[in-house]
């Protein structure tokens, strides 16, 4: 499609999509207006007549990542036959998201780390509080279903949930190799659940898995 032609809406959705095309290549700090406006062959006049600034466009991003990220997870937790099930479906579809967009974790990274207050910063905050209810949910009915321990502090492990996948992420991208978060990634899973009473001997979906050896 000819971009000469696109909507308003179209426009900051291309805007959207090539910020995070970028993020994938380039720090996300380096992303200036201009390189934004080069990238999609307007003027960064014509940019600024779909947003009114720099930071809300970063808003425009994280909001994005925010319904895709958070979309993706619901729809794998929705298929999934168990809690435990549930948990590992969002799990592996987070690390496939990562992939799909290597952009992604470099920009939220960034704004954590950014001192003063931003509009995209609260949007990241605002994306992690939901996650995080969504996991203590996940994990309150694998409690109820006697498929983790029951005496699992959940706000603890939905936690350690999302660290256990940022630690992968970012060694993934320290090592340049982001794809190694994929293979990585079923293992570190295993380690997780067990540590929640989900795999020694093991209900995990409603079937018994035998320790090795036994």
């Amino acid at each position: 499609m000819d971009s000469r032609y696109l909507s308003a809406e179209e426009r900051r959705q291309l805007t959207v999509e090539t910020v995070v095309a970028l993020a994938g290549v380039q720090n996300p700090s380096e992303i200036t207006t201009a390189v934004i406006a080069k990238r999609m062959h307007v003027t960064q006049g014509a940019l600024f007549r779909h947003f009114p600034s720099k930071d809300a466009i970063w808003q425009a991003v994280m909001d994005w990542v925010t319904v895709q990220l958070l979309g993706r997870i619901d729809q794998a937790a929705d298929r999934a036959a168990s809690p435990v099930e549930a948990l590992r479906a969002m799990f592996m579809s987070h690390v496939d998201f990562v992939i799909a967009h290597p952009g992604v974790p470099r920009m939220l990274f960034g704004e954590l780390q950014r001192a003063e207050a931003t509009l995209a910063k609260k949007v990241v905050r605002s994306l992690l509080q939901g996650y995080a209810q969504r996991l203590t949910g996940q994990l309150e009915r694998a409690k109820a279903a006697g498929e983790v321990e029951s005496d699992t502090d959940t706000q603890a492990a939905a936690i350690l949930f999302i660290g256990t996948i940022q630690g992968l992420v970012m060694q993934s991208l320290l090592s340049g190799d982001l794809q190694a978060a994929r293979s990585n990634a079923p293992g570190v899973l295993g380690i997780y659940l067990r540590g929640l009473g989900a795999g020694r001997g093991d209900r995990i979906g409603g079937a018994i898995f035998p320790t090795q050896g036994a």
